[in-house]
């Protein structure tokens, strides 16, 4: 498929996922008449999009890593472990590829359509994006024996789908070859699990895509647990279709078009002229801007990525220090994880629907989110040794808010529209998608149509890195629920911890190193349904269980030596990477304070959930 034609399917399919929810509920509203099958639509929509996503997004290579090894590595060794990393990822995608179509001929029956479009067509979006994915890295002749070599490995432990692939299509039924290739791969998966496991870690940290590792790990764990490595595909067709991660890449394209326009601007404008002839007034601005978009974009390195140049102009033109404005952006863009919409919020509450709902955890996490930035205003404010300071203008304020009030109105909305119940989660991203666009393309004008044509396409790469992780992830998180990891874990738990505050302490620790070495995604998809048995036996609250978790992690983005916001403002402030450590510190000191203090003190998680 020409990447012309890719393209513009990925942006018409997420435009869609835009306009129908708003268009869906109009027509309810003035006929009364609800569309057949609107959100069986909505849902398989947003799978169809992750697959071309998740296409688009390895063609530019911009599928989630970790990297901490690679990027140092010198070029002679690169050489020897780029072939490695290819096999290897190689030969997983040619398994979840077989695996994959295998699955689509079992997933829905003939008959099963939606708007005329049969689900069979829809699920085959998971087995192409695979093949794709696996035929790239052919086109690059550094690559193509090393490719060879993994799509060889890939069909020899997706010998058992395979085999069944040839029945459904050739009706071939003696293929004992294949099931005993199958049968020896299962015994070998066995064997030799964790040696398996920790080579895949390791290609992680060697700058192998995350999702390739999740589900690497995923078909291991199947492959040796009885074979049924189907399950991989079926789970993230199932995950994938969840009405709530609709949100994901709606909001992501509302927060990427926000900052890529003037609304970054507008907003500090406002808020300086609010308090910026405060001491610190500018702090309170970057602050709460910086908090602002990365409740929307859902990944504290795009705020970091896309603001942190204009907030530390901004600041250093108001007298502040170079090296405290940088670290003052660094710390806080991770904090609008904890406001509402944040993605990490509806990823939690998606992945653990049984035990939390999404709207309280939205209330429970409100308050440490305003503890968090208030720390960061203070300790922004005590290193401010400025004394440059604006005049307070009551025009010049007028005239910010005026101009501003487009973006003001946005917050307002989707507080009033989701917490009064009028819209629905999809309905809150789908408005805040369209008014953003419209906002930025016909009001202010900040681009023409073309302009907002590649600002989507730019945004395809976010959304389409986190969906094929979620995707990947719940397979393994289905594993180990099945096999019971859970209730293993809360056992051997409760035989050596005897103590609730023990247990949160040991928690905190386990959660900072998570979110040192797990992106966010794949640490909620794959930890928190480990994580909240364990905490209940214990009584505490799945609400405060989840805003510990999502509070850890968020600081686990600051956490020396490998936490992922260290490196993206090395990058984006061009700063070594030791030099942005020492400079976040104190920041780093006050909001593990703060986490203690949310830890410890439930009341301020649950006063607002009202238990």
């Amino acid at each position: 498929m020409p990447r012309k034609i890719i393209n513009v399917t990925g942006v018409f399919l997420l435009s869609l996922l835009a306009v129908f929810p708003i268009a869906f509920r109009l027509v309810a509203e003035l006929t009364g008449i609800s569309i057949l099958s609107a959100d069986l639509v909505q849902v398989n929509l947003v799978f169809m999009f992750a697959g071309i996503a998740g296409i688009i997004t390895s063609i530019e290579n911009k599928q989630l890593n970790l990297g901490i090894i690679n990027d140092a590595l010198p070029y002679r060794i690169k050489r020897f472990v780029d072939p490695i990393q290819t096999v290897i990822t190689t030969a997983i995608l040619s398994a979840l590829f077989l695996a994959a179509f295998s699955e689509f001929f079992m997933v829905f029956k003939d008959g099963e359509k939606v708007w005329g479009v049969p689900l069979k067509v829809v699920f085959a979006a998971l087995p192409a994006m695979y093949l794709v994915m696996v035929a790239i890295p052919l086109k690059k002749h550094k690559s193509k024996i090393a490719t060879i070599v993994g799509i060889a490995i890939g069909l020899l432990i997706a010998s058992g789908p395979l085999s069944g692939i040839l029945y459904y299509i050739f009706h071939l039924e003696n293929l004992s070859v294949l099931s005993g290739f199958f049968d020896f791969w299962m015994l070998v998966a066995g064997k030799i699990l964790w040696p398996l496991v920790i080579l895949l870690v390791l290609a992680a940290a060697f700058g192998a895509p995350i999702f390739i590792v999740l589900a690497g790990i995923a078909y291991i764990a199947f492959s040796q647990g009885g074979g049924y490595v189907e399950m991989i595909p079926l789970e993230s067709y199932g995950i994938l279709t969840d009405k709530s991660i609709a949100a994901i890449p709606l909001f992501t394209l509302a927060g990427l078009i926000l900052a890529e326009g003037s609304a970054g601007r507008r907003l500090l404008d406002v808020v300086k002229n609010s308090v910026g002839w405060l001491r610190g007034g500018p702090v309170i601005a970057a602050v709460i801007v910086a908090t602002f978009f990365t409740t929307f974009t859902g990944a504290s390195g795009v705020t970091i990525l896309a603001l942190g140049t204009l907030l530390t102009v901004i600041l250093t033109g108001s007298g502040y220090s170079r090296d405290n404005a940088e670290s003052l952006v660094t710390a806080s863009g991770s904090i609008g994880m904890l406001f509402p919409p944040s993605l990490a919020i509806i990823i939690y509450g998606s992945t653990n629907i049984f035990s939390v709902d999404i709207y309280e955890l939205f209330k429970g996490a409100f308050l440490p989110g305003v503890l968090m930035a208030i720390a960061m205003i203070v300790l922004g404010i005590m290193r401010d040794k400025s004394s440059v300071r604006m005049k307070f203008s009551p025009r010049d304020l007028g005239s910010s808010v005026y101009h501003g009030s487009g973006e003001l109105l946005l917050p307002i909305g989707i507080v009033v529209g989701y917490f009064s119940g009028f819209l629905s989660l999809i309905e809150t991203a789908a408005f805040t998608a369209c008014y953003a666009f419209v906002l930025e393309v016909f009001v202010r004008r900040d681009f023409s149509l073309r302009d907002a044509y590649r600002v989507i396409l730019k945004g395809i790469p976010i959304a389409g890195g986190v969906l094929v992780i979620i995707g990947a992830a719940k397979g393994l998180a289905y594993f180990m629920i099945d096999a019971g990891v859970p209730n293993m874990l809360t056992d051997l738990v409760l035989s050596f911890v005897h103590s609730k505050y023990v247990f949160l302490l040991l928690l905190n620790l386990l959660l900072l190193v998570v979110g040192c070495l797990m992106d966010l995604y794949s640490a909620i998809l794959v930890v928190s349904p480990l994580i909240i048995p364990v905490a209940e036996s214990f009584g505490i609250d799945p609400v405060h269980t989840g805003v510990i978790f999502l509070t850890n992690l968020a600081l686990g983005f600051l956490t020396p030596p490998v936490g992922m916001n260290l490196f993206i403002a090395s990058y984006t402030f061009d700063k070594p990477i030791m030099k942005v450590v020492k400079s976040i510190m104190p920041f780093l000191i006050a909001q593990f304070t703060i986490l203690m203090l949310v830890t410890y003190v439930p009341w301020f998680t649950m006063v607002l959930v009202g238990r």
